[in-house]
């Protein structure tokens, strides 16, 4: 078993349910969308991009898509998110729903990296 892969994968899901655990919910209700949960996201998200950029072969660099792709739609919403906290008291639907949108695009790009960990992981034959 390698230790590496065992990290990686660990990250890339991680990213995933952490992204998943955020856009759950109504999407206009800023209760149930933590922002925390969406900066924890992000945090993980840029440690999982980090580990996809020593990978030289090609589902290498589709993993590294997906995840720049993941990663600017999370800090898109983050700054929506922070911009409508500061300036808005209460947050309007409008604005959340903004965020968990951008959020559920980063969802997406996250569900095709885990989808192309699970291939790469079941076409792999030990030697």
């Amino acid at each position: 078993m390698s230790l590496e892969k065992v990290f990686f994968g660990f990250f890339v899901l991680f990213a995933a349910t952490l992204n998943f655990g955020f856009f759950l919910g109504d999407i206009g209700d800023p209760s149930v969308h933590s922002s925390i949960e969406l900066y924890a996201a992000i945090v993980v998200g840029l440690v999982a991009t980090v580990l996809k950029l020593g990978d030289r072969t090609q589902i290498g660099a589709i993993h590294l898509a997906t995840s720049l792709v993941a990663m600017i739609q999370l800090i898109a919403a983050a700054v929506v998110y922070t911009i409508a906290q500061a300036t808005m008291d209460p947050v309007p639907r409008n604005m959340v729903a903004v965020t968990v949108s951008l959020s559920g695009g980063a969802l997406l790009a996250n569900i095709v990296s885990v989808i192309l960990l699970v291939i790469e992981t079941s076409s792999f034959r030990r030697r």
